[in-house]
């Protein structure tokens, strides 16, 4: 008769975002793993697979987790505007936030893979095709909304936000400056004026 898992699945899904997002995958040893995770070397194997196995889960997690949100806000958004602001806020605050900005991190281990790793290529071109198109239909009514002048190419403008979205975490781990994430987003969304 097989044991019960003592552990919550998707708990360690969320610490495993954190160590790889500290250490890098490449610098993740199968001992620090399991050491942060608190599980048994067995139960890894049995419930995840590999390191790797367990590092696209958690990545897989992490962006399906944080783009259905977007889209959610996004396809629910009375003024697509705010809307835009308010995700772009969300994204300042968490990064600002030492604790909650740890999962974010996983993203730079993810997106270093990508070169050598078609599965975490492919998991990332699925991701952008995803937001792209939820940025895009959203600027689509906020235009004929008037909430957005005409002549602009929104199909570039949902690229360029989708980016920005990405970047903010990068520039997250260069700078201690919480000031700067917050110039970049009022940047970013200077994007939307008419």
């Amino acid at each position: 008769m097989a044991r019960n898992k003592e552990f919550d699945t998707t708990l360690v899904l969320h610490k495993a975002m954190e160590v790889f997002g500290h250490y890098g995958y490449d610098g993740t040893s199968l001992q620090t793993l399991l050491d942060e995770l608190g599980i048994a070397r067995q139960s890894l194997y049995d419930t995840y697979g590999t390191k790797r196995d367990l590092f696209i889960k958690a990545a897989k997690h992490y962006l399906h987790e944080k783009s259905s949100s977007v889209v959610a806000k996004l396809e629910q958004a009375e003024s697509v505007k705010r809307t835009i602001s308010d995700i772009f806020r969300i994204i300042v605050s968490t990064l600002q936030d030492e604790e909650r900005k740890k999962e974010c991190m996983i993203l730079h281990s993810a997106i270093d893979q990508i070169p050598h790793d078609p599965e975490m290529a492919a998991l990332f071109e699925q991701d952008r095709t995803r937001l792209e198109k939820a940025f895009y239909e959203a600027l689509v009514r906020a235009q004929e909304q008037g909430e957005i002048g005409p002549g602009k190419d929104l199909h570039v403008v949902a690229r360029y936000l989708y980016h920005v979205r990405y970047s903010m975490t990068q520039a997250a781990k260069l700078s201690n400056n919480p000031k700067e994430l917050e110039e970049i987003a009022a940047v970013a969304l200077s994007v939307l004026d008419c």
